[in-house]
């Protein structure tokens, strides 16, 4: 209960970071409730409506089809919200068994795996992103997919570290000696040690994963219309933007918004994982 009790102090103490844990569970309530907070069908169309300017019927006015911006915002948020959690689940998961396993096997699979890795990392994620789903195809699990893996070398690099320091200690050698399974250490031993900078990175990427999202769609290698994203929203409003700007706008804030509050709960989660600040 003690250690809870600093754990919450110690993030509390983080006031950009609560702030933007509190912004983080509005949007993720959204995202939930979004079918019966929208106020219009996403896919409504109205064409006696289009372009309309934000009024008291449609608060942020219209799209080109009389679709309510709005409403397709509220949607798009479970689309940028699942894509960043899944990608970013598949990313920790793939890229911290590989960063373990080579970290722990050392020799030639370190060499190999590690400078695999390395040639992953040198291209910008965005390219990598783009060559993945152009690959893979459109498609909401394509797209987690291809995220999932432009965020892999990420997670491994960040494990591979923390692990070959563990693997040094006293109790790891005292574990091998007495027959301890290779699977029963990582699981006993390097995870629980390693756990922690591996969320805090996953919570930082989470913004990350979900600009890629946004960046894919808006070049067309994301969810294909008329579902709603942000960034599909965006690349619509592009030809609108000198007389219907709230187009892009919006959906441009709610990306900001929504980025900004995971990097102040990863800012809050790695002052929990520094020991000077914990103490």
């Amino acid at each position: 209960m003690e250690s809870n009790q600093k754990i919450w102090r110690t993030f509390n103490n983080n006031k950009a970071a609560v702030v933007g844990l509190v912004v983080a569970v509005v949007i993720v309530a959204i995202a939930f409730f979004a079918k019966w907070i929208a106020p219009y069908d996403p896919l409504g169309q109205d064409v006696y409506n289009r372009l309309a300017q934000p009024s008291m019927s449609h608060l942020i006015g219209t799209d080109e089809y009389g679709r309510d911006v709005l409403s397709r915002i509220i949607w798009a948020t479970q689309i940028s919200l699942a894509v960043g959690f899944f990608s970013i689940m598949i990313g920790l998961m793939i890229g911290t068994t590989i960063g373990v396993i080579a970290a722990y096997a050392g020799g030639k699979i370190e060499m190999f795996i590690m400078r695999m890795v390395d040639v992953l990392l040198s291209f910008p994620t965005l390219i990598t992103g783009i060559m993945v789903a152009a690959i893979l195809g459109s498609g909401l699990l394509k797209l987690i997919i291809a995220i999932g893996i432009v965020f892999t070398p990420r997670f491994a690099r960040m494990a591979y570290g923390p692990t070959l320091s563990v693997k040094e200690k006293d109790y790891i050698n005292a574990s091998v000696v007495v027959g301890a399974g290779h699977f029963r250490i990582f699981k006993r031993h390097i995870l629980p040690n390693i756990i922690g900078d591996v969320i805090v990175a996953g919570s930082l990427w989470m913004g990350t994963a979900i600009m890629t999202e946004t960046s894919l769609s808006f070049l067309g290698l994301g969810v294909s219309p008329p579902t709603p994203t942000w960034g599909n929203m965006i690349r619509t409003g592009i030809d609108q933007l000198g007389h219907a700007p709230w187009l892009s706008i919006f959906p441009g804030l709610a990306i900001l918004i929504t980025v900004l509050a995971f990097n102040m709960i990863g800012d809050g989660l790695r002052d929990i994982t520094d020991p000077k600040l914990r103490a």
